[in-house]
C-alpha cells in the first residue's frame, strides 16, 4: 500500500537532446535523444521512488505516445493507474546549446480530455483500492478539463482521509484553496499573483502566507525562492532554508524534485524542518542532472548536509529577495 498518490491531468513525454549551436534555417545535428515520463505528478512519483518510497501515479494516456509514457513510468518502478484517452499524449522537448550552455524548453499544448476521461481520473482516485496519506496534484490543466478540477481532487482526497498537496497556479489554484488544502508550493511569482501583492521580504511573505492559513485555505505554504532557498510557513512556525551555490546544467524538474522530496519526507514522518531540507536538496540536485532526469538520490543525500533550515525572522525582516 502506498502512502502517496499523485494525479497528473496533463502528462507528457519529455524528450531532451543537445546541439553545438542553435541557428535559424539550419539543419541542426543533435545528440541522441533521451525520453523521460513527464508531468508534475508523475515527476513527483519518480522522485518519491528514487528516495526509497512508493507512490501511485494516476494520469491520462492516449495513442502510441501514451503507451510509451506508461512503459517509461513502469521503467521507473512507479505504480501506474493510467486512464486510456482518445487523443495522443503530448511530447515536450528540451535542447541544450553546448557553445553557450543555455537550455531551451519547448512545451506543446496537451491533448484535450473529454468529461468521461477526466472524470475517470477522479474515479480512480476515489476507488483505487487504497487509502493514501497524501494526494499530490501537480501541473497544468489540458483543454477540456474544468478549472475546478483540482478542487474536485481535493474533495475526493478529503473524503478518503488524505492530506491534499497542490502544485499549480492561477485560477485553478485559487478555486482549489476554497476546499481547504494541506500544502501548496508556489514559487515567488506564483505566490505574488495568488496574494495580489508585491511582497519581496521575508516578513511580508510570511504575513501573506499566514493570511491564507488564517482564512482556512491551507495549513502549510512551501514557498520556493530559487537560488535563495525556500520558506515553509504554518500558523505558528516559519522556517527558512538556504539556497545552494549551484551552476545549473538543467532547470527542468527542479520544482517537481522539491515537491517529491518534501512529500516523501513528510510521509516518512520527518519534522517540517527536515522535510524542507530534503526539498531544497532535491531541487538543487535536479539542477545537476542533464535534460529531464530530475534529482538523483546520491546527490540529494550529499547536498542535504549543506542545507540548513531554521526559524525565519517573523515580520521584522526586511531582507530583500528576488524582485
Amino acid at each position: 500500500m502506498t502512502q502517496i498518490t499523485t494525479i497528473t491531468p496533463n502528462p507528457a513525454i519529455d524528450v531532451s537532446t543537445s546541439v553545438e549551436k542553435i541557428a535559424p534555417f539550419t539543419k541542426l545535428r543533435c545528440a541522441p535523444a533521451r525520453q523521460d515520463p513527464g508531468g508534475g505528478g508523475i515527476n513527483v512519483a519518480r522522485v518519491v521512488k528514487r528516495l526509497g518510497g512508493e507512490a501511485t501515479a494516476i494520469y491520462p494516456a492516449g495513442g502510441e505516445t501514451g503507451k510509451l509514457l506508461r512503459s517509461l513510468v513502469d521503467r521507473e518502478g512507479v505504480h501506474s493507474l493510467p486512464v486510456p484517452t482518445s487523443k495522443e499524449t503530448r511530447q515536450d522537448f528540451t535542447v541544450f546549446e553546448e557553445t553557450t550552455r543555455q537550455q531551451y524548453r519547448f512545451v506543446l499544448p496537451g491533448a484535450s480530455l473529454s468529461e468521461r476521461e477526466w472524470q475517470e481520473c477522479l474515479g480512480l482516485l476515489a476507488s483505487g483500492g487504497h487509502h493514501p496519506k497524501f494526494v499530490v496534484a501537480s501541473g497544468s490543466l489540458p483543454p477540456g478539463v474544468p478549472e475546478e478540477f483540482f478542487a474536485k481532487v481535493a474533495r475526493v482526497a478529503k473524503e478518503g482521509g488524505a492530506k491534499m498537496i497542490l502544485d499549480t497556479s492561477g485560477l485553478p489554484l485559487k478555486i482549489a484553496l476554497k476546499e481547504g488544502l494541506y500544502l501548496i508550493k508556489p514559487n515567488l511569482r506564483e505566490f505574488r499573483e495568488l496574494t495580489d501583492s508585491g511582497a519581496a521580504d521575508e516578513g511580508a511573505l510570511i504575513g501573506k502566507a499566514r493570511e491564507l492559513i488564517d482564512q482556512g485555505f491551507v495549513e502549510c505554504v512551501a514557498l520556493s525562492l530559487g537560488p535563495h532557498g525556500a520558506l515553509l510557513i504554518t500558523r505558528d512556525r516559519a522556517l527558512r532554508a538556504n539556497g545552494l551555490p549551484i551552476k545549473p546544467v538543467s532547470v527542468v524538474g527542479a520544482g517537481d524534485s522539491f515537491m517529491g522530496a518534501m512529500v516523501w519526507s513528510l510521509a516518512e514522518g520527518h519534522s517540517l524542518d527536515i522535510a524542507l531540507r530534503y526539498a531544497v536538496a532535491a531541487g538543487s540536485s535536479a539542477l545537476l542532472s542533464p535534460g529531464t532526469q530530475l534529482c538523483q538520490s546520491d546527490d540529494v543525500i550529499r547536498l542535504l548536509a549543506e542545507v540548513v533550515a531554521g526559524s525565519a525572522p517573523l515580520i521584522n525582516s526586511n531582507t530583500p529577495l528576488i524582485q
